[in-house]
């Protein structure tokens, strides 16, 4: 077996093959021997020799560590230090044979973008991959390490000057964006101060910009003021450029919402105000005195404490042509942390969505073909954590873990000049005249048959609030599967348009969703092309003109199956103004149900949506949509903007579950219009409970069509990512009551009931229930039942007891019980105590703790 051989060298590495000249062991041979008169069949073995040679030769791997040095062949026990000197020695290998650049541990501090263009890729036989060494966990950085010389200050702030070669930054005056302190990110000293508990940005006050404050301010220039849209339609952001004599101050901004409608009054908060430095964490960067100012934490030694700053924007960019794209690179099992924050270039509106965006993200894509990204991590990033931008073909982003974006972890964005007649504002419109009637895209400037799979995304949008865990806009066949999506401010998945359709979302687990906005769902979708109209009597006339118009821009329907969804604070789907062309089916929805604004082409059915129901709001007439074989549980729908359907037609087959009911005509469902067959009927669950909602053998529901799908397939797969990953919270458990309600409300009150660590929970009630178990005093929660050998049980709780107070503080109701057991939780907690009145006395139980 023929090896590479590496020759020593300052420069770019000579490379031969062992026991053979490189440059006479190739095809290109062929011309030297007809030349020398051999005959024709020697030519054609000359050649065959040649490819036989050429596919023998080993592939080729280079080493790099942060201890290694460039002049070294990169070799594992002499690596390369840096990946630029990497990217050098695989580039001039790349296409010919198999590439592996391979990095040891550590943190690898870019000083500029990573760029993969055509002259990087691989071929199918020969791919390009960087990967992490077995067992290890590189770090790609696109910050950079301070080393300071801090000195105490005042109350509690030390401060440091930062040598003006520790950050590019400082090269144009540009201030320090992001500080991380071991590791964690730090809040910029702001008002109000940061409180994870806080509704909306950890923390929100009315007169964060009020003169009053302001006047407090010596030189408030370089800050900012960050605001939610009035709406709670995402958010805005303003740069604080000064203040005027009457204490009131210019900003730069606002752009950062396609619905421009104005900024929320009450939640709002500034940051990066000197003044303002006052909790511990915070922190400030005066640019004018190139000084650092910081209030440790408790505890923290400022001296062996690791500090970061952030300079890039882009970690690592694939950046190829139409002509040469950048092609067949992988990276495996790299971590991706520290890149700029981005919310004041996020000024383009995508389309008639209500977004805008920036075009950036800390692993950029450009003009790729087969590229994947496995196993990787992003953390803490300031914006998107991967941006796909225009034409990419077949992007796999699988198995990786992102968390604490800045705004969305993925997002798919295809180029406006894809689109034919496009419009960039809800209020836009044109004539059907000036429309480009074609169907489909334009030209091919949008990502097309990508996936995510298996990944594991959470806490997304920790500054920009209209994020996403996946967004799509402007693509075509992006396939969303087995990926776990929660605590996010918006969507967990969001698609902005219908252009081009095809996308497929299955086996998802999506909860925790809409926790700073409103009116919005886990899945969102916007389908404002060509056809939809501001005046729905317009579009309705259009679409009577030319009955598949609505498919113009959406020509392959996007669907969405086998999937749980959880929306406290929205609806668990909501196919929002003009989403056209889906099919939904096979969905668990387990709190804010299915809602159908106005579109065309949507088919519905086999979904449960449990303690909630369906939603329909002002439909099209002749829309061509159906909701069949579905569960519920209203009987009745939710309908907005409408009365009775012209379309009861597509309106059948459903079940509402009542628990304990014999099965009866759904005479509720029947006023919306339709429902004939449906049935009002216990569903016969398997274990509801547990989260398994098939059906038993006998339920009323499959007789009306209804077929169970699995309930154990949803989330990431992967053993590690789902050791890590969370669950939604199920209905009638404690964990479901503790969920806050959004600004827009959520769909239910807390639960009646709720099921705690085996015991049967509710809220004590009236005269009478007090009057049982001895109690004048209100408040406090009942336990209804305890299952024989359940953790409630062996730590001693008993039917009738009244819990009335947990670690000390006081218990009312379910709600309060549920915040005060969640704010017990920790690595190795000790026992939690409840006060419990028992037979007219109180007496502690203490509740045992696993370690998380």
């Amino acid at each position: 077996m023929t090896t590479i051989r590496q020759t020593r060298s300052a420069g770019l590495l000579p490379l031969t093959l062992a026991g053979h000249d490189r440059t006479e062991a190739t095809p290109s041979a062929a011309s030297s021997l007809r030349a020398r008169g051999a005959s024709l069949a020697a030519v054609r073995l000359a050649v065959l020799l040649a490819l036989a040679l050429a596919n023998s030769i080993q592939a080729a791997e280079f080493f790099v560590s942060p201890s290694g040095r460039d002049t070294d062949p990169g070799t594992r026990t002499q690596p390369f230090a840096t990946l630029a000197r990497a990217q050098q020695a695989a580039r001039a290998l790349a296409g010919q044979t198999a590439v592996t650049i391979t990095l040891r541990n550590g943190t690898y501090y870019l000083p500029e973008p990573l760029v993969f263009t055509g002259a990087d890729s691989g071929t199918g036989t020969a791919p390009v991959v960087y990967q992490a060494f077995a067992g290890e966990e590189p770090v790609l950085s696109g910050g950079l390490r301070l080393e300071l010389k801090w000195e105490p200050f005042t109350n509690g702030i030390w401060r440091a000057a930062l040598a003006s070669s520790d950050l590019r930054a400082q090269a144009s005056g540009l201030a320090l964006d992001q500080l991380f302190v071991n590791g964690q990110r730090q809040p910029m000293a702001r008002y109000p101060n940061y409180g994870p508990q806080a509704q909306y940005f950890q923390g929100y006050a009315r007169d964060c910009s009020a003169p009053e404050r302001v006047a407090r301010w010596a030189q408030p220039a370089g800050g900012f003021l960050h605001a939610m849209h009035r709406s709670l339609w995402g958010d805005m952001h303003w740069q604080i450029t000064g203040k005027r004599a009457d204490h009131t101050l210019d900003l730069l901004g606002g752009w950062q919402n396609n619905r421009q409608m104005g900024a929320h009054a009450e939640y709002r908060f500034v940051e990066h105000i000197f003044e303002e430095l006052d909790a511990p964490g915070e922190w400030f960067h005066d640019t004018h005195s190139n000084t650092l100012y910081y209030y440790p934490l408790p505890g923290l030694d400022l001296a062996s404490a690791t500090i970061e700053g952030v300079r890039l924007q882009q970690l690592v960019e694939f950046r190829g042509t139409r002509q040469a794209p950048a092609r067949l690179i992988t990276l495996r099992g790299l971590t991706f942390r520290h890149a700029t924050r981005t919310f004041m270039d996020n000024k383009e509106p995508l389309l008639r969505s209500d977004w805008t965006t920036s075009r950036s993200g800390a692993i950029y894509f450009s003009e790729s073909e087969d590229c994947t990204m496995r196993d990787c991590v992003i953390d803490q990033v300031g914006g998107n954590g991967v941006f796909v931008d225009g034409y990419n073909r077949r992007l796999a982003i699988v198995g990786c873990r992102i968390a604490e974006a800045g705004a969305s972890a993925i997002s798919f964005v295809g180029r406006p000049a894809a689109l034919r007649s496009p419009l960039f504002e809800y209020h836009q419109t044109q004539t059907l005249a000036a429309m480009d009637p074609t169907p489909g895209p334009q030209t091919p400037d949008y990502p097309a048959d990508c996936q995510v799979e298996d990944c594991l995304i959470y806490r997304t949008g920790r500054v920009e609030k209209q994020t996403a865990g996946v967004n799509i806009a402007m693509a075509e066949a992006i396939t969303v599967r087995h990926c776990s999506i929660y605590d996010c401010p918006r969507a967990g998945i969001n698609i902005c348009d219908g252009a081009f359709g095809g996308h497929l979302i299955e086996f998802n687990d999506v909860f925790d969703t809409v926790k700073e906005t409103g009116d919005h769902g886990s899945f969102n979708s916007w389908g404002r092309d060509r056809f939809w109209h501001p005046d729905r009597a317009v579009t309705a006339a259009w679409v009577r003109e030319h009955p598949d118009m609505p498919r113009w821009d959406c020509r392959r329907p996007i669907v969405l199956r086998n999937n749980r969804w959880r929306c406290d604070h929205g609806w668990d789907i909501d196919l929002d103004d003009g989403s056209s062309h889906y099919e939904l089916y096979n969905n668990l929805c387990l709190a804010g149900g299915i809602k159908l604004r106005e579109g065309y082409f949507r088919q519905v059915s086999n979904n449960i949506t449990v303690d909630w129901t369906f939603c329909p709001h002002v439909w099209y007439p002749d829309s061509h949509t159906t909701f069949t074989r579905n569960i519920v549980w209203e009987d009745r729908y939710r309908p907005a903007g409408m009365r009775s359907t012209d379309q009861s037609h597509g309106i059948d087959h459903n079940l509402v579950h009542q628990p304990g009911a014999a099965a009866r005509p759904a005479m509720g469902l029947q006023q919306f219009g339709g429902d004939r067959h449906s049935l009002v009927a216990d569903a016969q669950f398997v274990n509801p409970a547990a989260g398994d909602y098939r059906v038993q053998a006998g339920s009323p529901a499959l007789s009306l069509g209804f077929t169970n799908f699995p309930m154990d397939q949803f989330g990431v797969r992967s053993p590690a990512l789902r050791r890590l990953a969370k669950t939604p919270p199920l209905p009638g458990t404690l964990a479901a009551a503790r969920i806050r309600s959004g600004g827009w409300d959520r769909k239910y009150s807390v639960p009646k009931t709720a099921v705690w660590l085996g015991a049967t929970l509710k809220n004590l009630g009236d005269l009478a229930e007090r009057s049982a178990v001895g109690l004048a005093d209100p408040g406090g929660v009942l336990v209804v039942s305890v299952l024989a050998d359940s953790v409630a049980a062996r730590a001693g709780l008993r039917e009738n007891d009244v819990i009335r107070a947990c670690g000390g503080e006081r218990v009312d109701n379910l709600e309060q019980l549920a915040q005060l057991d969640v704010a017990a939780e920790g690595s190795n907690p000790a026992p939690l105590i409840l006060r419990v009145w028992r037979n007219q006395a109180d007496l502690d139980v203490a509740i045992p703790r696993p370690a998380r």
